[in-house]
């Protein structure tokens, strides 16, 4: 096991080396730039060619109500920390951009580049279709939906333009919402094979300009507090989310590989995908980049748990 989380975490490792090696020696405006082209460009061809390539197994359409349970959970549980956090802090009211980092880092897992990396080790070939259903509507429903209208709120807040039309508007032109609905209705096209093997190979670029990003990020972060406060969203996401979604998904009557897929993609580091919404909406990305980072130490701690117990 010790190997394959080697083979799986390396690429994670040196692009992330690599973003904070070279933060130096880039323009200030890079990450900003490196977000927008994540957000408006990479993710949204890589769901594309997911929602093209992947084979739904029938028995796995349970697998978006327990995303979107999950989802609502780590929403709420977010918010429960945050006001417990302020409730102990002598300093005024958290900051909107603070407020809406949080929630993010606490909802959304990184179930696409670490999930998909990481459950086919532990989850037979059957089975898989569970992660990617999971991985799939996190992105549409969670990322891009749910996280979207999060991120428009608070980074808008206190400002003339936060209206819920506002929010609405600002999911309405989501990209990653046309790339999953153009995907899906495009399934049966046979496209020329030099574009199937473009979109196949589009994780190799979006993954890497993911990691540069947080690398870029941690080296930006100043100070004990960021890592500080990070532990909230980090233990909400990766210790206390997959343990309830695994009490209610086996009291379902839920056993085997489906079940250990779920409780790992549920239990996933924070996602990366809330470094890029941080960036399209100025929220705290220092919060965010901790959160990854502690949650990624933490995962890996957990993995040999979870499979253990489930």
């Amino acid at each position: 096991m010790l190997d394959r989380l080697v083979d799986a975490y390396a690429p994670l490792i040196g692009w992330t080396g690599l973003g904070i090696v070279s933060v130096k020696f880039l323009p200030t405006s890079f990450p900003y730039w490196l977000g927008r082209g994540l957000y408006w460009i990479g993710v949204p061809i890589e769901i594309f060619a997911l929602a093209r390539q992947t084979t739904f197994d029938e028995r796995a359409q349970l697998a978006p109500e327990i995303t979107i349970g999950s989802l609502l959970l780590g929403l709420g549980l977010g918010w429960l920390s945050l006001q417990i956090w302020q409730k102990l802090q002598p300093e005024p009211a958290a900051p909107p951009a603070l407020k809406g980092s949080l929630l993010l880092s606490s909802m959304l897992g990184n179930t696409g580049f670490v999930g998909l990396a990481i459950v086919p080790f532990f989850v037979s070939e059957a089975d898989l279709s569970w992660a990617v259903l999971y991985s799939v509507t996190q992105n549409v429903f969670g990322t891009y939906g749910l996280g979207v209208l999060v991120s428009s709120y608070y980074g808008r807040q206190g400002t003339a333009t936060n209206r819920w039309w506002t929010q609405f508007r600002d999911l309405l032109r989501v990209p990653s919402l046309w790339g999953f609905a153009l995907g899906s209705l495009t399934r049966s096209w046979q496209l020329p094979e030099v574009v199937e093997i473009s979109l196949h190979g589009s994780i190799w670029v979006v993954i890497p300009g993911a990691f540069i990003l947080m690398g870029i990020r941690l080296s930006q972060i100043q100070g004990w507090q960021s890592l500080k406060l990070a532990l909230l969203p980090a233990i909400v996401k990766t210790i206390v989310m997959p343990t309830i979604v695994g009490i209610a998904i086996t009291m379902m009557g839920m056993r085997g590989d489906p079940r250990l897929g779920l409780v790992l993609m549920s239990g996933m580091p924070c996602a990366f995908a809330g470094l890029i919404l941080a960036e399209e909406y100025n929220l705290n990305g220092n919060l965010v980049a901790s959160s990854i980072i502690v949650s990624t130490l933490i995962f890996l701690a957990m993995i040999p748990i979870w499979i253990s117990v489930y």
